[in-house]
């Protein structure tokens, strides 16, 4: 009954994030169907579920579950059942070894970025980089020379970051400058001190990003607030020094989350959020949303920087484990924590392709595209919609009040 039910529930997990996690497990579906056969069959077709999965025939899977949950409580009195579910735990536990192990060589692997320029001279700007892969990046950077600044809302933790670079590049040429984007004065306040201050800007990375409940100080969901209204603004208030300095990039950090984003611009137009709703699934989809936000950003500034020396890369960074969720709520974290801990990577490994379309020589045709693993990825259609594009640009322009 035990195994059953967790079957049952991992089966479930696997239904619902079907369309948001790219393939769907079909490991935990064979089990799953295996140990129905199991329960229905008392085990006399075992390769039946075999069958079942390849026919995809939902209706005799909803069968077996029926006639599984029917028949758990007699299983469970039953002296076979111990050894059905000793037998089916093993299988999962196999499983689930040899899936990690597979993911860990492969999936989880990154390439590193192959580039070895030196950023001598030259002046680069990070988000949210007192932490994870902000923060790894900017030591990358500030090892090759440059002089980095941590553009960040935390002070404390900016300054204790400004430190471990620092100690760790051996370079002094890195400093802290107060940036909430989460507030729009804040981001005015960041350019107007950066404009009178830093004589150049070569690379602009937008790497900051949250998961979290509330509303900007302007009345913005917080989560499109962050993700993207401030480094839109951020961005374009920074445009003119990024073309004095050229050539010289922006890079959006994004997520392969833009898959199942989408942009309800009625929700937007009226409420200035992505999306309704207070659950934890509601709350990844409108990080999603905003992710979908930085593809289609870059999509359109490229355009617009045609005929410039300045160019844009948007980017996935893999699965890292940062702490993009600590202000997230409990059960966010509970749900979370399980599956950074065994399935994603360090921010070193994360850093890779933020690094690769910061300097990499030669991926200038490729503005305005977007990066997986230090290449060029295909975005999906909803990603690079012109018309949408176009749209999101010009309404972010009125919310920033630009227009």
């Amino acid at each position: 009954m035990i195994i059953t039910s967790l079957s049952l529930s991992l089966y479930w997990l696997d239904l619902t994030f079907a369309g948001v996690m790219t393939p769907p497990c079909p490991v935990l579906r064979a089990l799953w169907i295996a140990e129905l056969h199991f329960r229905c069959e008392g085990a006399q077709r075992p390769l039946a579920a075999v069958e079942v999965a390849a026919a995809g025939n939902l209706f005799k899977v909803r069968q077996f579950a029926r006639r599984a949950l029917q028949n758990s409580t007699a299983a469970a009195a039953s002296p076979r059942s111990g050894q059905i579910d000793a037998m089916i735990l093993l299988l999962c536990g196999a499983a689930a070894v040899a899936v990690y192990a597979v993911c860990c060589f492969t999936v989880l692997r990154l390439p590193k970025c192959q580039s070895r320029a030196r950023l001598d001279g030259k002046t680069v700007v990070v988000t949210g980089s007192n932490t994870g892969i902000g923060k790894t990046t900017a030591l990358d950077l500030a090892k090759r020379g440059a002089r980095v600044i941590l553009a960040c809302r935390d002070q404390k933790r900016a300054e204790a970051a400004v430190s471990d670079i620092r100690r760790e590049s051996g370079s002094s040429e890195v400093v802290y400058m107060h940036l909430d984007l989460a507030s729009l004065q804040s981001v005015r306040s960041f350019a107007e001190t950066f404009l009178k201050t830093e004589p150049r800007l070569d690379i602009l990375i937008n790497n900051a990003g949250l998961v979290v409940e509330g509303t900007t100080k302007d009345g913005m969901g917080m989560i499109f607030g962050v993700n993207h209204l401030g480094h839109f603004l951020l961005t374009l208030l920074l445009l003119d020094r990024l073309k004095e300095s050229g050539p010289s990039r922006v890079v959006n950090v994004a997520s392969k989350a833009y898959e199942v984003g989408k942009i309800d611009f009625d929700c937007l137009s009226t409420h200035k959020k992505l999306a309704e709703g207070k659950s934890s699934l509601s709350l990844f989809f409108r990080y999603s949303h905003s992710k979908l936000c930085n593809v289609l950003f870059t999509h359109e500034l490229a355009k617009r920087l045609q005929g410039t020396n300045v160019t844009c890369y948007s980017l996935h960074p893999g699965p890292i484990k940062t702490d993009i969720s600590r202000h997230s709520n409990l059960l966010w974290k509970m749900i979370l924590f399980p599956i950074l801990t065994l399935f994603f990577v360090d921010p070193v490994s994360g850093a890779q392709t933020t690094i690769h379309c910061a300097l990499q020589e030669g991926i200038e045709p490729h503005s305005g595209r977007y990066f997986e693993k230090c290449a060029v990825k295909e975005v999906k259609a909803h990603g690079r919609d012109d018309a949408v594009a176009k749209k999101l640009w010009e309404l972010s322009e009125r919310l920033c009040s630009l227009a």
